[in-house]
Order: structure tokens, then C-alpha cells, then sequence
């Protein structure tokens, strides 16, 4: 089960959890928490939703199914923090991938109490917090400044402090053009992958790979095998990404769908908007 907000750009929210929890092979409970006003390339406004409408959302369905996992996008308000945790408790041992976003569109006050109730009610119950390395490092090490960006352990460190067991650190700046994924605890490295950094903006990349990560588990893959085969999987859907709009780019969960390009690999320039036979490829 996803609890997240409507996305109608389909790069992240419900849309994308579904399209991700589908490729990878589950079957998704969405609840919608919120609405998003936006684009391809920014946030403008969002709606809430009565925190009773989400808890009765939730219910309704977990009368009737099973879950194996849940995943956690943005939650609408520090109501509908409140709302989620409430289910979420009465379900211990069923794992919980959290992912944080980046909120600084949000209203200040509205921010700071979305943040605070999450840390209070979110973070508590969850066993993977899935976030960039700077919007970790914003939410859980807030007074943070020293010379050096705080390591994937530092921040497993802080989170373990609010009873989050692991963190999945992404975007972890390296030397070369690459960049680092890493999972941690409060005792260190676990395991990550590194990717070669893209010259382009996306959105998106985060639900994919929470929700990804969120499938893996509830399909039974032990947490070191479903974080490498997620992070392979975000890798593959930022490669095949699209630019539906004149904003930043969407991960293409369904990759593997598409036809092979004909005359084997794709030759030079190939993805140009001018050339590229599928029209989708064009960052």
C-alpha cells in the first residue's frame, strides 16, 4: 500500500508508485493524500485531504487485502501525518519504505509542522528512509556545518535517533562525474550502488526508487537484495527517462517494454528530439 498525493504530471505521487510497483512485479493499494497542482518543472500549490477521507481510504481496502509492504510519500499535511500513522501502527511488522521529498515550495510554517509531525509519527515506525543526501541532510542534521557533507552512517545515525533503522542515502556527490547511493545504518555502510551522474533533470527519481524498493520487499527479497536490485532498476528508468513536457524529465518505469531500436545499437545522437523514432527519448 502507497500513501502519497496525485501527481498529474505521472513523475512522482500515486501515478508514479503504481507505474513502479507494476514493473516491478506488485500489486498497488494507492491512497491518495493530497493533490498536487504542478508541472513538469515546478510545484505551484497543493489541496489536502480530510485526514478522516484518508484513514477511511486505507481501511476500506485493508479489510479486504493483504499487505506484504507499505510505502510512504508526501502526506499532504501534519493532519494527514497523523492520519497515516494511525494505520501504519496497527500494522508492526509489515515494512515500511519511507521516502522524504523536497517540500521548500511549501509554505514555512506549513513545512516546519509537516516536518516535525513526520519525525514524531513517520519516522518511528519506519524501516528504510529513502532520501537525497542534501534533503536528508536539511531534515536530519538541521544544524549541520561543518567543512564536509555528513556521511550515509552520520545520517543513519540521526535517524536511528527518531527509531528509523535504515537510510538510503542517494545523490552522494564523488569525484568523476559520478555520484553514490548508499545504505546505511547507525553502523555503518551496508551496501549502494555508483552511477555515472546525468547531464539532465529529473523528477521522479526518488518514488521510483522507494516504491521499487517497497515491491522488492514485498516480494520477499531479504533489505541488501532489494536495495541493490531497486537502485538497478532506478539506474535503467533514468536511462530510458522522457521529457513529456518543456519541463525536467521522467523516469520510464516500463522500459523493457519498449520495442528494440532496429540495426542494434543505438547509433550517435539517436535520442535527439529530431531523430529518435520514439518520441519520448528526447533529453
Amino acid at each position: 500500500m502507497t500513501f502519497n498525493a496525485n501527481d498529474p504530471s505521472g513523475a512522482g505521487g500515486t501515478g508514479g508508485d503504481v507505474a513502479t510497483l507494476c514493473a516491478m512485479g506488485a500489486h498497488p493499494l494507492p491512497v491518495v493524500t493530497a493533490v498536487l497542482i504542478r508541472d513538469t518543472a515546478e510545484v505551484f500549490d497543493h489541496h489536502t485531504i480530510d485526514d478522516d477521507a484518508i484513514v477511511e481510504q486505507a481501511r476500506s481496502i485493508l479489510e479486504d487485502a493483504a499487505i506484504s509492504a507499505w510505502k510512504v510519500g508526501f502526506l499532504g499535511s501534519a493532519e494527514g501525518v497523523s492520519a497515516v500513522a494511525e494505520v501504519l501502527s496497527d500494522y508492526p511488522d509489515v515494512p515500511l519504505v519511507t521516502h522524504l521529498p523536497n517540500l521548500s515550495w511549501m509554505d514555512e510554517a506549513a513545512h516546519e509542522a509537516y516536518h516535525e509531525a513526520f519525525r514524531e509519527l513517520i519516522l518511528p515506525q519506519t524501516e528504510v528512509l529513502v532520501g537525497n543526501h542534501k534533503t536528508l541532510t536539511d531534515f536530519l542534521l538541521p544544524e549541520w556545518d561543518a567543512d564536509r557533507p555528513a556521511s550515509p552512517r552520520e545520517l543513519a545515525m540521526a535517524a536511528a535517533d527518531h527509531g528509523t533503522r535504515f537510510v538510503l542515502v542517494t545523490g552522494v556527490q564523488l569525484p568523476d562525474h559520478y555520484v553514490d547511493n548508499v545504505l546505511a545504518s547507525p553502523e555503518g555502510a551496508i551496501t549502494g550502488e555508483k552511477f555515472e551522474r546525468f547531464d539532465t533533470t529529473f523528477i521522479g527519481a526518488g518514488e521510483t526508487l522507494s516504491a521499487a524498493l517497497a515491491a522488492m520487499l514485498a516480494n520477499g527479497a531479504e533489505l541488501h537484495i532489494a536495495v541493490s536490485e531497486a537502485l538497478a532498476f532506478l539506474d535503467q528508468t533514468l536511462d530510458a527517462g522522457f521529457r513529456p513536457g518543456m519541463g525536467s524529465v521522467v523516469p520510464d518505469r516500463f522500459f523493457w517494454a519498449q520495442p528494440p531500436e532496429e540495426g542494434g545499437e543505438a547509433q550517435e545522437g539517436a535520442d535527439d528530439a529530431e531523430t529518435s523514432q520514439d518520441p519520448r527519448h528526447v533529453h
